[in-house]
This record gives C-alpha cells, structure tokens and sequence, in this order.
C-alpha cells in the first residue's frame, strides 16, 4: 500500500482508506461482528487511515473503531473523526470552544484514546469559514493536547479553499470522483500549494461507480440511497454525489469500455482519484472484508493512461457537467 505525507498533519496515511459511515448509520444494519471483519479485512491491506464521526450511529462507528485499535494493539493507524453533525438543525453559533470540548471528549472516550489523531468540522454553515474564533478554538484544543491536528469536511469548493487558506489546518475532506470533478481546476492546485491533505469522500458515488446497479436497484428504507434521493435529509451531494440515478447509470456504461482487464469498474473509479495530484487519500466505505480486500487493491492497480484520463473527462463533459458542474 502506498503511503502519502500530509504536512500539517506529521503523518503518513494509506492512499486508500476506510470509510466508517456505514459502520454506523444510513446504509441498513451492521453488526459489531461484521463490522470489525471490516476493519480487520482493511487493516491486513494495508489501510491505515480510517473516517469516521461522531454523528455516524450516534457515536457506534467511533466505538466499534476504539474497540478494534484497542483490542489488537494497533499503534499505526490515524483516525480521522468528525464534529458537529449530531446537533441538528444546524447553526453557526454552536460551534463554541465549550461545545468543542464537550463533543471531543466523548469522541476520545469513544475511541479509547486521549489524543484525538485528527478532528474535522463537519460540513459546517458555509459563516463557519469566517469565523476567526471558530478556528482559535480549534487551535485552543491542539494546545490542551484533545487533538493532534484539525480539518474540515466541506460540501463546497468555496468552502475548501476558504479552509485552505487557515494557517494550522491540516486537511481538507470532499466529495470527489470521477462524477464530481469540479475541485480539479482550484482545490487541489491550492491544497498542494499550502502542504494541505486532502480526503476523498463517496469516491463511487455511493456505489454508482461499483458498476453494481441498474435501473432495478432498490436500497433499505433507511439507506440514505432510498430517503435522500431529492435531499431532504441532508446534503444531496452526499448522495451519489448529487448526479440523477438514471444519468449515472448511463454515464457508468460509457465507462465501462475504459476499465483495464483484471480490474473491477470500482477499482477503476478508484485508482482515477488515487491518480489525481494533491490527494491524500481516498476513503470507500464496504460492508463486508471481500469489499474491502477489493477496494484497497486499487492502490496495486496502474495508474490509469492520458488516453483513459480522457475518455474519462469527455464522458464527465458531455453527461455529468451539465447537470451538477457548477454546483458544488
């Protein structure tokens, strides 16, 4: 497995991670058995970065993950968290010094750890970017030894560069993949520039680029694939990156004639991010030890040719841009 340097962070992560949403919440029921098969599959690949939040089962993912570190006695992985999303609705004025504390606390007790290895804000009000004291605060927590680094998880470009541009921060978390490519042209030029990492997230665009679905796939009713479709529940890019199902599907099938032999299309979508400069690391999620044996392989794949590379750009012009270009 290859590993990339983030320098604001001082430590090395796996160019492909593990996304810990679906340990949690949102994507149909997981046990603690299954679960730490996940973790034990991605570990013995080579990952060394997981993703998770506060937020994700209210708190499950982080403890499953706390148990899993803490059992086998693993001392060389980051585990990157997320704050703020389990206040809802979502308000600017809540993200305090005093709230920082509280919601760091239980995600260190959570995960069995004094120091937390990375914190994100999670997909904060857009003012939140601003605001000096939010990020004084932050500040304040790396003094206190709570955490050893911050980030941001972000929905928007905007948002990304605005993080950027903050002196300590380490890393940038967002959505990016082969469907959502507008980050291409400013954040990642400016992440590079400023010796910020950058993780991407849904990189299959919740599973659109697995190459698993077709217009007769159904999801769980508490699949956020079922019940976010027109995003009433929360950001619609969080849900196959915002494209329309029936045009992804389309666009997965233009694809396919691209992916090399030996390769699934998952692989394909993945090594595309891996093979794009300034990201750090890319986090798939998986359900289960095959799928997450697969995903980290895509780091063992080569990189994908200029020819490809472009097929792949035209089918993003002519299908996706037009629909989601300018969005996020």
């Amino acid at each position: 497995m290859e590993n990339r340097g983030i320098p604001r962070l001082g430590r090395d992560v796996s160019v492909v991670g593990l996304g810990t949403w679906q340990l949690g919440a949102d994507w149909g029921d997981v046990s603690t058995e299954d679960a730490l098969s996940v973790l034990d599959a991605a570990y013995d690949s080579g990952v060394r970065l997981f993703d998770t939040a506060d937020a994700y089962g209210d708190g499950s993912s982080e403890k499953v993950i706390g148990e899993f570190v803490q059992s086998r006695g693993y001392d060389d992985i980051v585990v990157a968290t997320k704050i703020g999303r389990r206040v809802m609705p979502q308000r600017a004025d809540i993200y305090t010094l005093d709230n920082f504390r509280a919601w760091v606390d239980r995600s260190r007790e959570n995960l069995r750890v004094d120091t937390l290895d990375l914190v994100q804000l999670h997909c904060p009000p857009t003012s939140v970017y601003a605001d000096d004291e939010v990020f004084d605060a932050l500040d304040t927590l790396v003094d206190e030894g709570r955490i050893a680094a911050y980030g941001v998880s972000v929905e928007t470009r905007a948002e990304a560069l605005a993080a950027i541009a903050r002196p300590r921060l380490a890393t940038v978390q967002l959505v990016f993949n082969a469907f959502r490519q507008g980050p291409l042209t400013e954040v990642l030029p400016a992440a590079s520039a400023a010796g910020v990492g950058l993780i991407a997230r849904v990189p299959l665009a919740s599973g659109l680029l697995s190459g698993k679905y077709d217009e007769n796939t159904t999801f769980a009713a508490d699949d956020h694939r079922t019940y976010n479709r027109d995003g009433s529940a929360f950001d619609i890019g969080e849900t196959f990156a915002g494209v329309d199902f029936a045009t992804g599907l389309e666009a997965v099938r233009r694809l396919a004639p691209f992916v090399p032999e030996g390769v699934t299309m998952a692989q394909f979508a993945l090594r595309w991010v891996i093979d794009q400069v300034g990201i750090s690391s890319v986090i798939p999620g998986a359900r289960n030890a095959a799928q997450a044996h697969a995903n980290a392989e895509a780091a063992a794949a080569a990189p994908l040719s200029a020819e490809v590379q472009a097929d792949i750009a035209a089918v993003y012009a002519e299908l996706i841009a037009p629909q989601i270009g300018d969005r996020w």
